[in-house]
């Protein structure tokens, strides 16, 4: 068994796309429109066939108290591994990326947290 996909829920699926791609460095994978949404899926660049990100969109009440208390008590709604936490927090932070935290050494990992202007609180977690 692995994981093949998991979401993170949006408020405007254009605008997590343009910040996933543009600013976080995903890569688009499916893009399929359904009503007034769209299947849209991402991908790293470093594993085209690997676990799926689907931008889904969050209209649902549930999601709204969910998320909204998540960001309240400050828990990420997902985890992103990178190689190098401070330098991933500085190249994000040159381009406008807010963190509510700042990279923290926790025994053998180092780990960040940003807003990613979606509704979403998401750690960085590496080296």
């Amino acid at each position: 068994m692995r994981i093949h996909r998991t979401s993170v829920f949006v408020d405007d699926q254009e605008k997590a796309l343009r910040f996933y791609t543009e600013v976080l460095g995903f890569v688009k994978k499916h893009d399929v429109p359904l009503g007034d949404d769209r299947w849209l899926t991402l991908v790293s660049p470093e594993a085209a066939d690997g676990t799926e990100l689907l931008l889904e969109p969050a209209r649902h009440p549930v999601v709204k108290a969910y998320r909204d208390g998540l960001a309240q008590e400050g828990i990420p709604l997902a985890a992103f591994a990178v190689d190098d936490v401070a330098a991933e927090f500085d190249r994000l932070r040159g381009l406008g990326v807010r963190f509510t935290q700042e990279p923290v050494r926790t025994g053998p990992v180092t780990t960040a947290v940003l807003d990613d202007t979606c509704g979403n609180l998401i750690q960085l977690l590496g080296g």
